[in-house]
């Protein structure tokens, strides 16, 4: 078992057995990926390519270890499945919907994005 394949189930393991604070360290994993996009963002502005660049490579050595992100096609047929599995209608739904798509889709999406396409969905 490759060590991505072991965080991805350990992953799963702690959200199925509620054990929160092992799901934090995990999830720790994902966040650190998100801060080192922010500071490349951050070093290229500041016109420092050298400490951008570092970051960069970082990102790809974290990434190695992540599960793979769902494309946005996956993704917008998770949505599609977990609005038509809910049986939501309008925004007040949304809930519904995030509950479905969040336990498939935790540590493979980025939960501020499908809340915003669900919004989208539910709100045409």
């Amino acid at each position: 078992m490759s060590l991505k394949e072991r965080i991805t189930d350990d992953m799963k393991a702690a959200m199925r057995a509620g054990e929160k604070e092992r799901l934090g360290v995990i999830r720790m994993i994902t966040s650190a990926i998100k801060q080192r996009k922010e500071s490349v963002a951050q070093f290229q502005a500041g016109n420092r390519p050298d400490l951008a660049d570092k970051e960069t490579a970082e990102i790809a050595l974290l990434q190695s270890y992540l599960p793979t992100p769902l494309s946005e096609a996956e993704l917008d047929a998770l949505i599609g499945e977990a609005v038509a599995a809910s049986g939501a209608a309008s925004i007040k739904d949304m809930g519904k919907v995030m509950a479905i798509i969040k336990a498939k889709a935790q540590g493979r999406a980025d939960m501020a994005q499908v809340g915003t396409k669900i919004k989208a969905r539910l709100s045409a």
